[in-house]
């Protein structure tokens, strides 16, 4: 392969190396798409690129470029995720270190029998017949997958997401999710009964966000932190108190106070059960976001980050923190807590009624392959890998917060009835953080377990917050 003067050499089979080089670039993000510059990020391995616009960017910013031979070349930190459209002098100009391909060393590194490269989650080796050996792990994120759905008409849209770019689907189902499903006895709970009659009017949309301005909190993200027990659960229990105490109090609670905490049978960022967080939630109390800010786990998401805080009781059922915040730039470590749990009827138009009178609600639900590359339109678990191995094929618990719904119709004129949720992916993902799924007919099992709560709130919380506001 000739560029500009400098001409690389490979040993692997040309034929198989095209087509990798080929199925590489056409896995790539849309940032990726509309610049395919070279392998490994090297193809003019020498000039100034970084260093002539004026420094590297931190993070993602697409509009950290420099005009490189016929196309771009990047100098914001994420371009070193994929090692694939970054400027030669990338490395040692924004990092400080040497390029994971010397120019000096090129050839030589190519022509090892240890040269390697990652295509989406697969690593890849030149191995000694010269031809590139590939692993052959499901990606999180399969191009042909998207294509299909998108193709298909399924009624939703499908997308690349950056954050899962080299994930595995078993690192997904591993990282991303964190909910164990409830035990027998959890889901053999009564459910309460709902005085349904006549005079309910359930409109076609509804949303917490337009009945309780400021009192629904955006969605969270999780990162690789295996604990949507914690994160759904807090979420809830946030916008309930905030809507029980008209506003008084609007708490964003710590799902890093239970993960860090709640560690009796829990696992932290390894998964637990969201009845052990109403527990804690009930007999314990956490403190605000702010006050305990969510880490994420920076080696392994089976670490349990040390719990930085308890509450001790102090009379008339009150509790009171042990310590300050973590965050020494808060000092509100207000203990905030709930009442037990309560679960709703699988019942449509029961969910509604509960989430139009009191709020947001906690669901489980099965999270299959395709959930993850979701964009935006009624999701509906697809058919689309039938075809493919049982290791694409798999799914695992995930809880979400339900805040409403809506109905809409196709171009045939068929009305598609949804539910509103928020995830706890991050706003990047989906509408907003947001997504739709099917209504009334427990799409992945996402009507088969609701859970409803009161917040612990009095007429002397209420005016010590609100005393605190002014």
């Amino acid at each position: 392969q000739q560029t500009g003067s400098t001409i690389i050499l490979f040993t692997c089979t040309k034929n198989e190396y095209s087509t990798s080089v080929f199925n590489l670039f056409q896995s790539r993000t849309k940032r990726e798409l509309a610049s395919p510059l070279h392998l490994r990020g090297i193809r003019d391995p020498y000039g100034s690129y970084c260093q002539r616009r004026g420094g590297c960017c931190p993070g993602r910013n697409d509009q950290c470029t420099v005009p490189y031979l016929d196309t771009i070349c990047y100098c914001d930190l994420f371009c070193n995720r994929t090692v694939s459209d970054c400027c030669p002098d990338f490395w040692s100009h924004c990092l400080g270190t040497t390029p994971p391909y010397p120019p000096s060393k090129l050839n030589d590194k190519v022509n090892s029998e240890d040269s390697t490269y990652k295509e989406n989650c697969n690593l890849c080796t030149c191995g000694q017949n010269g031809r590139w050996e590939c692993e052959h792990h499901a990606c999180l994120i399969e191009d042909d997958m998207i294509q299909e759905i998108n193709r298909r008409g399924y009624g939703w849209r499908a997308s690349n997401y950056s954050q899962f770019w080299g994930m595995t689907l078993d690192e997904g189902l591993q990282y991303r999710l964190g909910t164990q499903r409830p035990s027998r006895t959890i889901m053999n709970m009564n459910e309460i009964q709902m005085n349904m009659n006549g005079n309910d009017h359930l409109p076609s949309y509804f949303n917490a966000v337009d009945k309780w301005p400021g009192k629904i909190h955006e969605p969270f993200d999780q990162g690789n932190c295996n604990a949507s027990w914690a994160f759904s659960t807090a979420a809830v229990a946030s916008d309930r108190i905030s809507i029980q105490s008209m506003g008084h109090m609007t708490p964003q609670l710590s799902p890093q106070n239970l993960i860090s905490c709640d560690t009796r049978h829990q696992g932290g960022c390894s998964g637990g059960r969201i009845d052990g967080a109403w527990w804690y939630l009930r007999r314990k109390g956490v403190v605000t976001e702010e006050c305990y800010p969510f880490s994420p786990p920076q080696q392994s998401p089976a670490e349990v980050a040390r719990c930085m805080m308890q509450s001790r009781a102090v009379g008339r059922g009150k509790r009171q923190a042990t310590a300050h915040c973590p965050n020494s730039h808060s000092y509100h470590n207000d203990i905030y807590q709930s009442t037990p749990p309560y679960r709703l009827s699988s019942n449509e138009n029961e969910i509604m009624k509960e989430i139009m009178d009191n709020g947001p609600v906690q669901a489980i639900m099965e999270v299959h392959e395709d959930f993850f590359v979701y964009k935006s339109g009624i999701y509906r678990h697809t058919d689309v890998n039938y075809h493919k191995p049982s290791q694409s094929r798999k799914h695992a618990t995930h809880s979400v917060r339900i805040t409403g719904w809506g109905e809409e119709r196709d171009y045939n004129g068929r009305t598609h009835k949804y539910w509103i949720a928020a995830n706890s992916w991050g706003k990047n993902w989906g509408e907003d953080g947001y997504f739709r799924i099917a209504r009334g007919v427990n799409e992945c099992e996402i009507e088969a377990f609701v859970i409803g709560v009161w917040g612990r709130v009095t007429m002397e919380d209420m005016h010590n917050h609100h005393g605190r506001r002014k």
